[in-house]
C-alpha cells in the first residue's frame, strides 16, 4: 500500500517538473500516458491463488495428521502450477534462467536449522536471559537494511550462483561458534582475555556477522523480475516466485523437526505445583545436530548449484 502511494507522490513530483519546464499539455498527456498498459486479469493467477488460501486454510483449521507435511507439498504443487502458467508469458531463455534461479535460492533457504534445542542450551547452559536476545535480535533488524547496502556491489557483479555457494560457505562458517561454544571454546576464550571474550561476546559478534547476509540471496531474483519480466506483469511475477522461494521457509521448518527427531535433546521441566522434575535436561545430542546442521548448509545448496549449472536451467544473471 505504501509502494502505490509513493508512486502516485512521485508521478505528482514529475508532474509539477515538467509543467515548471514548459512542456506543453499535449507532450506532458504524451509523457504521462507513455507507460500505461491496459492489464487484463489473469484468472487462472486469480482462481489458483484462491484456490491456495482455501487449502491452506481448510488444513490448519481441520487439523489432521501430518498437516504441515500436506500444506507444504499442496502449496508446492499450486505454486509450481502458477509458476508454470505464468513464465509462458518470458522468451524460452529466459524461463529456463528463472527456473534454475528459483532453484538455487530455494534449496539455500529450505536448509534446516538447529530447532529450539540451540536456544534452551543458551538459556540454560550459557546463561543467556530474554533481555539479551533482544540485543540480538536488533542487532540482526539493523544490520539486515545495512547489509542489503553494503553487500549491493557484491550482488551486483556476481552471478546468482556464485552468490549461493558463497553464502554457504560463509554460513556455514558462522555456525562453527555455536558448535565451539557447545563444546566449552566460549571457556577457552574468557580465560586468555580475562573474561571479555565470553559466550556473550562471541554471539554478538557472530550475529553481527551472520545478519547482513539474511536477505543477499532474495535480491537478485527480485532485481531479475523487475528487469526482464513483462510490465503488465511484474507485480505477479514478484508474487507468485516470492511464495516459492518463501515456501522454502516451509521446508526448512520440516526438515529441522525431522533433525530434532534423530537427534533427541530435551529440557528440563518442573511441575508447576509440586516443582518435582517432569523431564530432565538432556543435550547430549546437541553437538552432532548443530555439526549436521553445519554441514548441510554448506554442502546441500553447493550440490544443487552444480546441479543447475550442468542442466539447461543453467544461469548466469
Amino acid at each position: 500500500v505504501s509502494g502505490v502511494f509513493l508512486a502516485m507522490y512521485l508521478k505528482r513530483q514529475r508532474l509539477e517538473k515538467l509543467i515548471k519546464s514548459g512542456v506543453s499539455d499535449e507532450e506532458l498527456k504524451k509523457l504521462m500516458t507513455e507507460f500505461v498498459v491496459s492489464t487484463q486479469p489473469n484468472w487462472w493467477i486469480l482462481g489458483g491463488s484462491l484456490v491456495f488460501v482455501i487449502f491452506t486454510l481448510g488444513v490448519g483449521i481441520l487439523k489432521v495428521p501430518f498437516a504441515q507435511e500436506i500444506v507444504f507439498i499442496g502449496s508446492m504443487l499450486i505454486i509450481l502450477f502458477l509458476m508454470k502458467k505464468l513464465i509462458t508469458e518470458l522468451p524460452e531463455s529466459s524461463r529456463f534462467v528463472v527456473i534454475g534461479t528459483a532453484i538455487v535460492i530455494f534449496v539455500f533457504r529450505a536448509m534446516p536449522g538447529p530447532g529450539p534445542g540451540l536456544g534452551w542450551f543458551d538459556i540454560d547452559v550459557l546463561g543467556f536471559d530474554q533481555q539479551f536476545f533482544s540485543l540480538l535480535s536488533l542487532i540482526a533488524s539493523a544490520l539486515t537494511l545495512v547489509g542489503i547496502v553494503i553487500f549491493r556491489p557484491f550482488m551486483a557483479n556476481n552471478s546468482i550462483a556464485r552468490i549461493i555457494v558463497i553464502l554457504s560457505i560463509v554460513g556455514s562458517i558462522l555456525f562453527l561458534p555455536s558448535v565451539g561454544m557447545y563444546y566449552g571454546f566460549h571457556n577457552w576464550t574468557a580465560s586468555l582475555t580475562n573474561g571479555v571474550v565470553d559466550a556473550r561476546f562471541i554471539a554478538i559478534i557472530n550475529t553481527a556477522l551472520e545478519s547482513p547476509l539474511g536477505q543477499v540471496a532474495m535480491i537478485p531474483l527480485l532485481a531479475w523480475i523487475a528487469k526482464n519480466a513483462p510490465r503488465h506483469l511484474k507485480a505477479t511475477f514478484f508474487a507468485i516466485f516470492a511464495s516459492f522461494t518463501n515456501l522454502a521457509l516451509s521446508a526448512n521448518a520440516l526438515g529441522t523437526k525431522y533433525l530434532n527427531e534423530i537427534f533427541t535433546i530435551t529440557r528440563e521441566v518442573k511441575d508447576k505445583v509440586t516443582n518435582a522434575i517432569v523431564s530432565s535436561a538432556d543435550y547430549s545430542e546437541l553437538g552432532i545436530l548443530l555439526i549436521a546442521v553445519t554441514l548441510l548448509t554448506l554442502l546441500i545448496p553447493i550440490i544443487a548449484v552444480w546441479i543447475v549449472q550442468k542442466s539447461k536451467f543453467k544461469t548466469n544473471e
